[in-house]
């Protein structure tokens, strides 16, 4: 079950590919403030970025989507979601 607060819930999203960190996670930040969620990225390299994403459970799977068709320039293979607890966070 994925942990609410405030009609939002909170997951760690771990996108595996051919990322180019430079140009994607510009990318990542544009996209998720047009989807009025907040986002933290504690890890990224050309084969995997972590980042928590925060909002509507709705506008995380509209992020996930945009993350998967992504630029040009990267090819994602998969994305995990993960909950997050809010007393680990």
């Amino acid at each position: 079950m994925m942990e609410r607060h405030n009609g939002h819930v909170r997951e760690r999203m771990t996108i595996l590919g051919d990322l180019d960190a430079v140009s994607f996670l510009p990318w990542i930040r544009r996209h998720a403030a047009k989807l009025g969620l907040s986002q933290a990225v504690s890890h990224a390299s050309t084969k995997r970025i972590e980042l928590e994403v925060e909002g509507p459970e709705e506008l995380i799977d509209m992020m996930e989507m945009g993350c998967s068709l992504g630029p040009i320039d990267v090819w994602v293979e998969t994305i995990e979601r993960t909950s997050v607890n809010a007393d680990s966070a």
